[in-house]
Order: C-alpha cells, then sequence, then structure tokens
C-alpha cells in the first residue's frame, strides 16, 4: 500500500509502504469536511452586511428636495441596518460631480448615490460626462415622486392650460417662463410643454427656485413649471394662478388642479423623482437589503405626511421596475433636449 499525505511525514528511511489502518479513509473523510466548512464560512461572510459605515452621496448642496430625500429616511435605515448611514453633500455640475465619486467607488455596498430626475437628463444635455450613466450605476429603489405646478402671474390673461396654449401661440416668444436653473426639472417641464404644445416661450434662467418666483410675484416673468410648496402659498393668496400639475396623476394635497394631460396636453408627465443608485457590481444581498430597509422606511407611519409638506409622496418602484423607469426617463428626455437644444450652463 502506498503511504497517504497525512503519513508521509511520518515514513522513516527503510519503513514499508504501508500506512495505519483506515487512515486513507479518516484524511478523506477529514479534508472533505474541510472544504465543506471553508465554502461554507465564505458563503456566509459574503451574505453578511452592513459590517460598517455607509456612505450616502447626495451631488447637490444641503437643504434641497434631493437632501431631504437622503435625510428623510436615513436614521431610520441606519437603525433597521445596525451601522451608521453618513451623508455627504458633493454638489457641483448639476449632479454630476457628486455622481461622478460613486461612479468610481468601490462595487461593495458601502458608497451610495441618492439623486433626482438630473441623473437621467445630464447624459443628454452635457456635451461629455466622467462617467456612463447607463453602464456605471445600478438603480435600487425611487424614493420620491415629486411634481411641479404650472403658475402664472395673474396679469397674464390665461385661467387655463388650452388658453394658455392659445395665447402662446398667438404671441408667439412674447411669454417668459422661469425657471430654477437649465437642466433642472422646472426647466426641463417647460421644455417638454413647449415641444409637446408646439409653442415659443422664451426661458428665463435663474439660480434657484426662490429668486425665480420673486421675479414671476413682481411680474418680471409670466409662467413657470414650480414646484409645489414653492408655488402653493402663492396661489392660496392670490398671487399667483395656478393652472395645473405635471404628474401622472392630481396632487393629494391640491385635488382640485388639474394634471397638464386632464388639461389640455395628453401625455403629458413630469415627475421630479429622486432615488437610490450603487455602483455597478455591487452586491446583489447588498441591493436588497438596501432596497428592503428603504421601503419599509417609505411605507412607514408618517412618512407620506412628510413627504407631503415637501410636495411629494414615497416612490413604490423598485429593482427592475425603477431601471425601466429610469431607462424610459433617459430616452424621454433625450428626445426633449434634441428638439429644444438644452445644454449645461
Amino acid at each position: 500500500m502506498k503511504l497517504c499525505l497525512c503519513c508521509l511525514p511520518f515514513a522513516t528511511r527503510g519503513s514499508p509502504l504501508t500506512c495505519h489502518r483506515g487512515c486513507y479513509l479518516r484524511s478523506s473523510a477529514f479534508i472533505c469536511g474541510l472544504i465543506v466548512v471553508l465554502v461554507a464560512c465564505g458563503a456566509s461572510a459574503q451574505q453578511v452586511y452592513p459590517v460598517k459605515p455607509i456612505r450616502v452621496i447626495v451631488p447637490f448642496a444641503p437643504g434641497g428636495f434631493v437632501d431631504f430625500s437622503a435625510r428623510s429616511i436615513s436614521p431610520r435605515m441606519a437603525e433597521a441596518l445596525g451601522v451608521p448611514l453618513v451623508i455627504e453633500n458633493r454638489g457641483g455640475a448639476g449632479g454630476v460631480t457628486g455622481s461622478d465619486v460613486v461612479a468610481k467607488a468601490a462595487a461593495d455596498g458601502y458608497t451610495v448615490l441618492v439623486t433626482s430626475i438630473s441623473h437621467s437628463i445630464n447624459l443628454s444635455v452635457n456635451r461629455s460626462m466622467p462617467y456612463d450613466t447607463r453602464r456605471d450605476f445600478t438603480p435600487v429603489l425611487q424614493i420620491a415622486d415629486a411634481p411641479n405646478i404650472l403658475v402664472v402671474h395673474p396679469s397674464l390673461p390665461a385661467y387655463s392650460v388650452k388658453e394658455l396654449i392659445a395665447l402662446a401661440r398667438a404671441r408667439p416668444g412674447a411669454i417668459t417662463f422661469a425657471s430654477s436653473g437649465g437642466g433642472t426639472s422646472t426647466h426641463i417641464s417647460a421644455e417638454l410643454f413647449r415641444a409637446m404644445t408646439k409653442t415659443n416661450l422664451v426661458h428665463v434662467p435663474y439660480k434657484g427656485g426662490g429668486p425665480a418666483v420673486v421675479d414671476l410675484l413682481g411680474g418680471h416673468v409670466q409662467m413657470m413649471f414650480s414646484t409645489l410648496p414653492t408655488a402653493v402659498q402663492h396661489v392660496r393668496t392670490g398671487r399667483l394662478r395656478a393652472l395645473a400639475v405635471t404628474g401622472g396623476a392630481r396632487f393629494p394635497t391640491t385635488p382640485d388642479i388639474a394634471t397638464v394631460a386632464e388639461a389640455g396636453v395628453p401625455g403629458y408627465e413630469v415627475s421630479g423623482w429622486t432615488g437610490i443608485f450603487v455602483p455597478t457590481g455591487t452586491p446583489k444581498n447588498a441591493i436588497a437589503r438596501l432596497a428592503d430597509e428603504a421601503a419599509k422606511v417609505l411605507n412607514a407611519p408618517g412618512t407620506a405626511e412628510r413627504f407631503l409638506v415637501q410636495g411629494a409622496i414615497p416612490g413604490k418602484r423598485m429593482h427592475d421596475a425603477f431601471a425601466a423607469f429610469v431607462e424610459s426617463e433617459i430616452v424621454k428626455w433625450k428626445k426633449v433636449v434634441e428638439v429644444s437644444g438644452i445644454r449645461a450652463e
């Protein structure tokens, strides 16, 4: 009998080539058992997530709606996950600067991006990008759905969407609309409206929604697709006139205001959504855990009420549904950009 590996170290010169009885069988069983244990330990290690703090990159300045989206769900998620969620605001270039940090981060589940509709627009409005929007990110979950509201200055003789369209066609290039900046949801809402209604409206960009609404209130511009919280207070006091909301359905806090589609532009819909993304290649168990815990927070009592104050409702899309939605947004806004010629400022 030949010596087995376990007995080889004990063989001496001149010793017979034999093993202890049953040694081969015992060695084989031991090695097989060791392999099973090692494989099990490796699988177990892959399933343990998370084990350290998670960076949450918000590619915009503090205080905005994207920042609110991240901070509204982070505390409860951190409690459920058992690790801190550390929010970092990395503003710049309409969200590109912070998103690039995530695109180049390790795909291990410990760097997360919370961004907005700009994620689907930047690909088209920027001449060059430091990352590939489709290839470098995996959509995890939609946090919020935030429609805008079409408002006009009371001096504009338009009391409905149809009247606004007729007036704009009768006065091409005479009606101005404000936005909170080029490429923002308040801008592209108007660009989609202009494209679908074949009207000639003049864009006046501002550095933020606040200054834009101030000039709208003063009559320096005539209309705007504003965020709901910014404009609704002025609608209630009569300083602005609301014509429609941009979402696919009427908003819960303004049920008397029709959607743009209902009011005369079939198929029109814009949502200033926010959502969670991770670098492509992130383990599936990490993606599933993040999505599940975020969904629990969004469905928890009190969340909807907090979002309504911000002019939003909790998102419903997860995993493949959210990925399909993001892709549809990329395609949609590419067409609008091509027609309108929007470019990043």
